[in-house]
């Protein structure tokens, strides 16, 4: 009797150990979802079921994720740390959530996001980075982007945008660029052309209003004519041809028209876009390499078709020559048969 008693009370205690929750938030164990917003947490709460798969932290403290902050639920889903306090995020924080689909980070003072945050996550769906301090993003993030369909960057600090990062969000649907110090040179031909591509698709974007240079100040860079980036055409013409086949028809007529001025740009606006811009232009590629081959194909090509014109000339020149012979001769035997004529009439 004894040890039945003692033998129950051991596994009701293994239980509420197992099943335990977190004093600071509230658990549904049909949903597998923890909720623990506006609990003035500085960390991530400890005792979390290991089959988590949504957990909530919203609206608290936290100021940093350290190296594997989630190692407790590695079947999370979803994760939500908006409108904290984050300023550091450990480049492994994340490491495990393979399966994490969804990341909210926003209303954080995040300044950097490192390249291997995201590395071990290949199946996420929303990422909202939005209102941080983030001045750029890592090309490397694209191996983690393929199944992204909503991203937002929206009152970061960003300038520029990599299009090899953009390239890679072959299912993007949403994307939030607005609040951000776009500088609309050289650098941001490949996002237009780009945004033009996605918006073709049916892709949702917000406005990117470019706050340098002065000529481009609140203007949305989508409804830039490209005539405005005359000095990058001139210093990078391969840059743009190899883009080219993003514009289509109505974009290319824009060329000639500026979106809130019917007058042409002068050659004064030229002046000041170059002035802005062109430092910022990417330098000219290097010429490729000679092709040896091809240069002794054409070479041997070239003294072929010379050697023929040159046999033609000789054939030619030895044909006048065998001409004027022959015709000399014949003038000669003529005119001695016309002597010996006249010689014999008058012996008559």
């Amino acid at each position: 009797m004894t040890a039945g008693v003692v033998f129950a009370l051991f596994n009701l205690a293994l239980l509420q150990v197992v099943s335990s929750c977190p004093k600071e938030c509230s658990c549904d164990t049909h949903t597998k979802a923890v909720d623990c917003r506006g609990q003035s947490l500085y960390d991530i709460p400890r005792k979390l079921h290991q089959d988590t798969l949504e957990l909530y932290l919203q609206n608290n403290r936290i100021r940093g994720l350290g190296s594997m902050s989630f190692r407790e639920t590695p079947q999370l889903q979803i994760l939500d740390l908006a409108n904290n306090s984050i300023t550091m995020l450990s480049p492994s924080a994340l490491l495990g959530l393979k399966g994490l689909k969804v990341l909210r980070l926003a209303n954080n003072s995040i300044r950097e996001v490192d390249r291997r945050l995201l590395v071990s996550i290949r199946n996420l769906t929303l990422l909202d980075l939005s209102y941080n301090s983030i001045g750029g993003l890592p090309g490397a993030l694209a191996d983690s982007f393929h199944h992204l369909t909503h991203l937002s960057l929206q009152y970061n600090h960003l300038t520029k945008l990599d299009r090899v990062l953009l390239e890679a969000l072959g299912n993007l649907k949403v994307l939030h660029l607005k609040g951000n110090p776009w500088r609309c040179d050289c650098h941001l031909i490949g996002l237009k052309l780009w945004l033009e591509k996605f918006a073709f698709k049916g892709g949702e974007v917000d406005d990117i209003t470019c706050v340098q240079p002065h000529l481009m100040q609140e203007r949305d860079l989508r409804h830039v004519p490209y005539e405005l980036f005359h000095a990058c055409m001139i210093t990078s013409y391969s840059y743009l041809f190899a883009n080219i086949h993003y514009l289509d028809g109505k974009q290319r007529g824009l060329s000639g028209q500026l979106h809130s001025s019917s007058r042409a740009p002068s050659a004064s606006d030229f002046g000041l876009l170059g002035e802005n811009m062109l430092p910022e232009c990417e330098a000219k590629h290097r010429p490729r390499p000679v092709n040896y081959r091809h240069a002794i194909a054409t070479v041997v090509i070239t003294g072929v078709v010379c050697g023929i014109v040159c046999l033609m000339m000789l054939a030619a020149a030895v044909y006048g020559c065998a001409y004027a012979a022959i015709n000399a001769k014949y003038q000669r035997e003529l005119k001695r048969k016309m002597t010996e004529a006249d010689r014999k009439d008058e012996e008559h």
